[in-house]
């Protein structure tokens, strides 16, 4: 199995929000990481057939995905960042409707559904109705009807987006649990999604892949970069103008700084082992935690 990516090209008058993005995926989970804004969600847009390239071509097996049409599509499972649903159907009934639309017949659906329910840790939900779930359960109903055709694509947009610590490690376990021979693309600007679950993870900032590699590729890449120093507290400002600025931790006279450059920023600074919140910060200019990047 091998989808391709060749000078992928999206348009939108004069903005170009990707630009000449050309990858390959086989069986394995992928991470795209980057801003909001990055062009995340037009590449993944046009993976799913939902946007047509301005130039460039998306193969699957070697075959065009829009000229094999529905039969590209019935491989696919698609998790987009918001999806639809009728807020009094119940977990169940919901599934079931998104079975028929599918096309799928009516006993294999409700096998699917009760197997998909478990899986995902819903069984318990499956009679409450969809208006009345908590966003994490929502989340999980939503990859369930992505599942539902058994993809060999996966496809999910910002799956954690506004999850707490905790579901978010759930969610990630549950994707890792999902992936077993299949193709999963996620996207997200929170590091802490890919940087356990991906085998390869692509850095995306003004719709070009800037960075892609494993997560330890990646954090190699920043090996003599990311310093500890200590400064008066007046100093932090200055510091922060000059160079970027990971973690500020605040004492009465003096500040611990965490500095990301590829210079010693000051006599006394100390290198420190980098991580790919750093890697991050170097390409994007702010931190991508669960805080949203906030520093």
């Amino acid at each position: 199995m091998e989808l391709c990516m060749t000078d992928l090209t999206k348009r939108f008058g004069d903005f170009t929000a990707v630009d000449g993005v050309t990858l390959t995926m086989t069986t394995g989970v992928y991470g795209l990481l980057g801003l909001n804004g990055a062009g995340k969600t037009t590449l993944m847009r046009m993976l799913c057939t939902l946007l047509t390239p301005t130039r460039g071509q998306i193969t699957f097996d070697g075959q065009d995905i829009f000229k094999m049409d529905a039969s590209y599509r019935s491989l696919l499972g698609y998790l987009p960042q918001e999806f639809g649903f009728y807020p009094d159907f119940t977990v169940h009934d919901y599934l079931l409707y998104i079975a028929a639309i599918k096309g799928m017949r009516p006993a294999v659906a409700k096998e699917r559904v009760h197997t998909l329910l478990h899986q995902v840790g819903l069984d318990n939900a499956a009679k409450r109705k969809m208006k009345k779930l908590s966003g994490g359960m929502k989340r999980r109903a939503g990859i369930a009807q992505a599942m539902l055709n058994d993809p060999r694509i996966l496809i999910l947009d910002e799956p954690t987006a506004g999850l707490d610590p905790n579901e978010r490690i759930r969610f990630r376990n549950l994707i890792s649990e999902l992936s077993e021979n299949r193709l999963v693309l996620l996207s997200t600007h929170i590091v802490s999604d890919v940087e356990y679950t991906c085998g390869e993870i692509w850095l995306m900032n003004a719709g070009r892949i800037v960075e892609q590699g494993s997560a330890e590729d990646l954090i190699r890449s920043m090996r003599d970069q990311v310093w500890r120093l200590t400064v008066p507290r007046n100093d932090v400002a200055a510091y922060a103008a000059r160079f970027k600025v990971a973690n500020i931790k605040a004492g009465h006279d003096s500040a611990e700084l965490r500095i990301v450059s590829p210079v010693k920023p000051g006599p006394d600074a100390m290198l420190e082992t980098a991580t790919l919140e750093d890697v991050f910060l170097y390409h994007f200019g702010e931190a991508g935690g669960d805080d949203n990047g906030t520093l």
